[in-house]
């Protein structure tokens, strides 16, 4: 992977490109395209999405466009409700931002209820703002209100190593016992289980295999298991 500081220029030139956090595209001084790095991380690419971004330890998310996270709902104003994502600044969620809502028909939301959203404007100088369909389908497709279950903060290369599909700790731990997640960008995760106590295993497991964490591995997961007897 290639490190890079803040004002470097990425090789990120292909069609229909997607920036995430840490880039921003800009006019260079010959009048040709060119991604500048905002931070200091690691370069990382996602070939079958098209999409890079910039790798750090922060744990401080900065809200990027079509990213999922999961926020809390902690206050209504008017018609939208504003929630908190742990970014710099409350996102903005619209009530008519669900599947099937009009304005008779909307969620009933509380402050503390929480969300899986998709962050559908993201932009330095305005609040990002979010919704909770799939911008595509306009379904819910998993967003919406998250009922019961626990939420674990971790970091936010964690999060990003639990959404690929092959990384080994959620193929682990559900063959043991059924569970279910919703996985924030923002360095948040909501687990659900039938037991309190698989719950807290997978809030542990979360914790100790987290890169600045413990960064624990398959094996040490697994002997961490049996000593949880779950």
């Amino acid at each position: 992977m290639t490190t890079v500081l803040p004002g470097e220029q990425v090789p990120a030139q292909h069609v229909n490109l997607k920036l995430g956090p840490g880039l921003l595209q800009q006019t260079s001084v010959g009048g040709t395209p060119a991604v500048v790095s905002t931070r200091a991380g690691e370069v990382q690419h996602s070939a079958n999405r098209n999409k890079w971004w910039i790798e750090g330890n922060s744990r401080r998310y900065a809200p990027a466009p079509q990213e999922s996270v999961v926020g809390v709902v902690v206050s209504r104003s008017g018609e939208n409700w504003r929630v908190d994502i742990g970014s710099a600044h409350m996102a903005t969620l619209d009530g008519l931002a669900f599947e099937g809502a009009t304005k008779r028909n909307r969620p009933n939301l509380k402050v503390g209820s929480l969300l899986y959203a998709r962050v559908s404007l993201a932009h330095k100088d305005m609040e990002p703002e979010l919704e909770c369909f799939d911008a595509q389908t306009r379904k819910a497709e998993g967003f919406g209100e998250l009922k019961g279950g626990f939420l674990v903060q971790c970091s936010l290369k964690m999060c990003r190593l639990l959404l690929d599909p092959h990384h080994f700790l959620f193929p682990l731990l559900g063959s043991r016992f059924p569970l279910e997640s919703a996985i924030g960008m923002n360095g948040r995760v909501w687990i659900s289980a039938k037991e309190p106590r698989q719950v807290i295993a997978i809030a542990r497991c979360i914790e100790a295999v987290d890169p600045d964490g413990g960064g624990m591995d398959e094996a040490a997961v697994k002997k961490f298991l049996n000593t949880l007897d779950v």
